[in-house]
């Protein structure tokens, strides 16, 4: 008998060169038909066994991977969030809440970490880190759960052998209190908007229950005056702005919002400061989310700037096979009458406004014609609260108080479940 090994055996030795422990496993077969071979070292035998029977596991499960340096989570969390996330998720969610949560938390802390030897210890540590940034629960929860999005595509495709997120207890996130208003309050609100311009957005608000983005995309064509009835299917987002230029960190580098150096002497106390002087110019500025190194946001400035602007979308929950597309809801007799007004009033103001007037066919618009911005909705609701003498209350809340006024009217639930679009009774 011979003493040489079988062709692709594992080798681990000890080399006196650096006194290490090396391992090599024959992983496959490259493009060039040369041998995939993978290289382990550590301190300890034990160390290297365990890290070559992870790669001959690898090997017997089909997910080896590429040849080469191993994919980063930095690597994998951008491939996720360009290539594969927008199939799946509005692109206003990816901009709001995915690419500033990646960029500014994920990628600084765990982007240099190999994605196949991320650790569930590696996640217990990020988020015991966040919670001493003063991230709120309900923060780091979303957090949470954009990591485990990311892992599970990778686990499917075979970059990584598990879904080391699924092995973490997800952080607690806070319970929001939601406090509808009562029927006297809604009353109140209602009396108070009669005879205000766009007065019956409320009515709808309270009503109908559609959230802000659908009654400020809600258009006349999906509104049927003669039949009562409207259709629920679209809302109106504001796009943000991409940049077109080249190298966006330095296109706006004047914008960017950095912390003073120490030697800044730009502020600094004077002379004749009292000790304790807080007296504005005096002494550095606190900068609220300074920007991170080599910042590429503030595309609203680039000269080449892409994208932008209102842009009617599908409703919210409605995606490929998922989802109701078209909703169509009765409109009670009364905001029957209200919208019949509002559109006669709007006539008005098409024709004043003349070659000038936007012609978005919105119900409800600015004096223009044009979209009503969401923080002006929210100050026109603010001041609604205020004249009609009713505690301070979210935009969101009208919905959940058409919710509670129908389930008070006895109207069953699953109706109720229909009328506000939610995919789940629960």
């Amino acid at each position: 008998m011979g003493t040489r090994k079988p062709n692709q055996r594992s080798s681990i030795y000890y080399s006196e060169a650096d006194g290490r422990w090396h391992g090599w496993v024959v992983m496959g077969i490259r493009d060039d038909g040369s041998l995939d071979r993978r290289h382990r070292s550590g301190k300890t035998e034990a160390e290297v066994t365990k890290k070559v029977s992870d790669l001959e596991l690898q090997r017997g499960e089909g997910k080896a991977g590429k040849p080469g340096k191993g994919l980063t989570v930095a690597a994998w969390f951008s491939t996720w969030l360009t290539t594969i996330a927008p199939r799946t998720v509005s692109q206003g969610t990816i901009d709001s809440t995915y690419e500033p949560k990646i960029r500014l938390w994920i990628v600084p802390r765990l982007g240099k970490h190999q994605l196949d030897r991320l650790e569930p210890e590696h996640l217990d540590a990020f988020y015991a880190w966040l919670t001493e940034q003063g991230l709120k629960p309900n923060t780091i929860l979303q957090i949470h759960r954009i990591i485990s999005r990311a892992l599970k595509v990778a686990w499917k495709r075979g970059k990584v052998r598990r879904n080391v997120a699924s092995l973490v207890e997800a952080p607690i996130g806070e319970e929001v209190d939601i406090e509808p208003l009562s029927q006297e309050e809604a009353r109140r609100i209602l009396t108070a908007a009669m005879g205000q311009r766009n007065g019956a957005r409320w009515s709808v608000a309270l009503a109908m229950g559609i959230r802000q983005s659908e009654a400020l995309g809600l258009r006349w064509k999906y509104v049927n005056l003669d039949s009562g009835t409207i259709e629920v299917g679209w809302q109106l987002k504001w796009a943000r702005y991409r940049h077109g230029c080249g190298d966006p960190v330095a296109c706006t580098a004047g914008r960017h919002r950095v912390l003073c150096p120490r030697s800044c002497d730009k502020h600094r106390h004077r002379p004749e400061c009292e000790e304790g002087c807080t007296k504005r110019g005096h002494s550095c500025p606190v900068v609220k989310r300074p920007c991170p190194d080599r910042c590429i946001a503030h595309a609203r400035e680039c000269p080449q700037r892409t994208g932008g602007g209102w842009q009617f979308t599908r409703r919210k929950g409605v995606k490929p096979g998922r989802g109701q597309a078209k909703l169509v809801l009765t409109l009670p007799g009364p905001l029957t009458t209200q919208l019949r007004e509002q559109r006669r009033l709007q006539n008005a103001e098409r024709l004043a406004a003349g070659p000038s007037w936007e012609d978005w066919d919105l119900v409800f618009c600015t004096p223009g014609g044009g979209p009503i911005n969401t923080h002006d909705d929210w100050e026109d609701w603010r001041a609604l609260l205020g004249e009609a003498q009713v505690r301070a209350a979210r935009v969101h809340d009208a919905r959940h108080t058409a919710a509670t006024l129908l389930l008070e009217q006895g109207t069953d639930i699953r109706v109720v479940q229909q009328i506000l679009g939610h995919s789940q009774l629960s």
